[in-house]
């Protein structure tokens, strides 16, 4: 039976650049193995998740949208779990892909997603904080080990990813970290 989101649910997100898993995770830890797909020219993407250890596969087509402009941390979600043969309905759409390893840690009490990108982007870590409430969520202040928040720049989306390289966010990361520099200089009371 296929199952599906009567309305798309709110989600509630902070992502952070990191240099890679905390301790004591390691690349053998116990993780998910992520197949996004991203349908060019919509907001919609095909989601296999794979659990290494059992050898379960999950198929969901996932429409994911920011709230408002500006807001990447504030989305609505929308999911319908496929069968392996729906899936294959949807293969044709398969080629624009992101691989990842996802791993769960907590930090002081707060469940965080540590993402390990593969292939192309292979370099790129991310940290991912959900939350239930607005306040809950302005309140977070990240561990030292998370080195840069992004949660509302657009080029952090699986569809601005799926394109580019792990050297293409070195440089904009780069770009990010000059910007910084430059404001900072230039509001410095002499």
């Amino acid at each position: 039976m296929t199952k599906m989101n009567k309305t798309a649910q709110t989600e509630l997100r902070r992502l952070f650049l990191v240099h890679g898993l905390p301790e004591p995770l390691s690349p053998a830890s116990s993780h998910l193995q992520l197949f996004d797909n991203y349908i060019k020219g919509t907001r919609l993407r095909l989601r296999q998740i794979r659990d290494p250890y059992s050898k379960v596969w999950t198929r969901i087509l996932q429409q994911h949208f920011p709230v408002g402009d500006g807001h990447e941390s504030i989305g609505k979600l929308a999911e319908i779990y496929l069968h392996e043969d729906e899936y294959a309905l949807f293969e044709q759409f398969e080629g624009r892909e992101i691989r990842k390893n996802r791993y769960f840690h907590d930090i002081d009490g707060i469940s965080v997603a540590f993402d390990v990108y593969l292939g192309p982007l292979w370099g790129l870590n991310t940290a991912r904080v959900d939350f239930e409430e607005l306040k809950e969520m302005a309140d977070f202040t990240p561990p030292p080990s998370f080195i840069l928040e992004v949660s509302d720049d657009p080029f952090f989306a699986g569809d601005s990813l799926v394109d580019r390289r792990f050297e293409d966010v070195q440089l904009y990361v780069a770009g990010l970290s000059a910007d910084r520099e430059s404001r900072a200089a230039n509001s410095d009371p002499e």
